[in-house]
């Protein structure tokens, strides 16, 4: 069965993006690969293996349960997990070897807990909170009580400390507010055992702020071809979809098109229908500004973007016939589409594209997986 609409990961250009990012790197400095959230839509696995190909050290996830399936997969390299350690996910994270995430003496108390149960050690990295808000210690108080819990738990082994940026991609006062994270993360971890792994950098200040690396850095949006700050870096796109036609037709003036009658067509018009919707993960924001790729033509979407379809303006354009490829993202001719411009036309960002395919899009990999 022909599928309706599919996204094709290229795996060589992850491979390559990662090659890349690591060559900007001084020497010594490890390159972290973030896989979560289904490798940002790529596929874990598949994703992780073409960035340990370009040089990856580490891999990262959200939860315990994507470290796993990337256990299951296969892969041996250090995953650590980013989230905040449960109690439920202490034992399963310690038995398959991950990496566990704690920032409070209870999350320490629950690793000791899974690592006695399981007679081996649990090995963590430390949150420290310098301004994003989410997890992780957050004064001196917080780091004295996670360390003296940490002194008590000979199953937990304190192997790295890390903080997340919220603003490296911001404005010039974005850039003032990343540095003081920078000074109060080394300030927090001052009293921390030496020859621990020390990491900060994400995407943005990757490729913006080089001497913020320390010992590790976090590649997770630039590693997909999209980073968040201008960079001299050829990193290419690693995801494209497409759709097909399924139906052309001509159009009267006086014409309504889709829900709502928002489109009425002014005088004859050529359409071609898609077969791609809302359901499938594409933006019904993005209705009256979308576009998409035929034949290396560039086409606006007209009228309410549907759950399973939309609609095309491809008048003059006589070759186009049901069957033909729709390019939704990507590239075709001279002609391309990026995330990025979905998610000007949907109100979003690059990252909420990657990730929200609904579960009727195929899948599929092309280079060495």
């Amino acid at each position: 069965m022909i599928p309706r609409n599919r996204r094709t990961i290229d795996l060589s250009a992850i491979e390559e993006n990662m090659r890349l990012i690591k060559g900007t790197l001084p020497a010594g400095v490890r390159a972290l690969a973030v896989v979560k959230a289904d490798g940002y839509g790529h596929g874990a696995a598949e994703t992780a293996r073409a960035a340990i190909r370009g040089g990856a050290d580490f891999l990262a996830v959200a939860t315990e349960d994507e470290g796993i399936q990337l256990r299951k997969a296969g892969l041996d390299l250090p995953i650590l997990v980013l989230g905040a350690v449960t109690e439920g996910d202490a034992l399963c994270g310690t038995e398959n070897g991950l990496i566990q995430t704690v920032c409070s003496p209870e999350m320490v108390r629950m690793c000791e807990e899974a690592g006695r149960k399981l007679g081996k050690q649990t090995e963590v990295h430390l949150k420290v909170d310098t301004g994003m808000g989410r997890i992780g210690v957050r004064n001196e108080a917080e780091r004295d009580a996670t360390i003296q819990a940490l002194n008590d738990a000979p199953h937990v082994k304190l192997t790295g400390a890390f903080t997340h940026f919220s603003d490296a991609d911001g404005d010039e006062e974005g850039v003032a507010y990343t540095r003081e994270q920078f000074l109060r993360f080394q300030e927090l971890i001052a009293p921390l055992p030496e020859g621990i792994l020390r990491h900060c950098a994400n995407s943005a200040a990757i490729h913006r702020m080089p001497m913020y690396a320390l010992d590790m850095v976090r590649a997770g949006i630039s590693l997909y071809g999209y980073p968040p700050v201008p960079c001299d870096l050829p990193l290419r796109m690693c995801m494209s979809w497409t759709a097909k036609v399924s139906y052309v037709k001509e159009v009267p003036a006086g014409c309504f098109i889709s829900y709502g009658r928002t489109y009425e067509s002014g005088e004859p018009r050529r359409l071609a229908t898609i077969t791609c919707g809302y359901a499938d993960g594409y933006h019904r924001r993005a209705t009256g500004k979308a576009q998409v790729l035929i034949r290396g033509k560039r086409f606006p979407v007209i009228g309410r973007i549907c759950m399973d379809q939309m609609m095309a303006d491809i008048t003059g354009a006589e070759e186009i016939v049901p069957g033909d490829e729709v390019v939704l993202m990507g590239q075709s001719g001279d002609e391309t589409i990026s995330a990025e411009d979905l998610a000007r036309w949907s109100g979003t960002i690059s990252y909420e594209i990657l990730t929200i395919a609904g579960s009727r899009v195929e899948r599929v990999f092309s280079g060495k997986s």
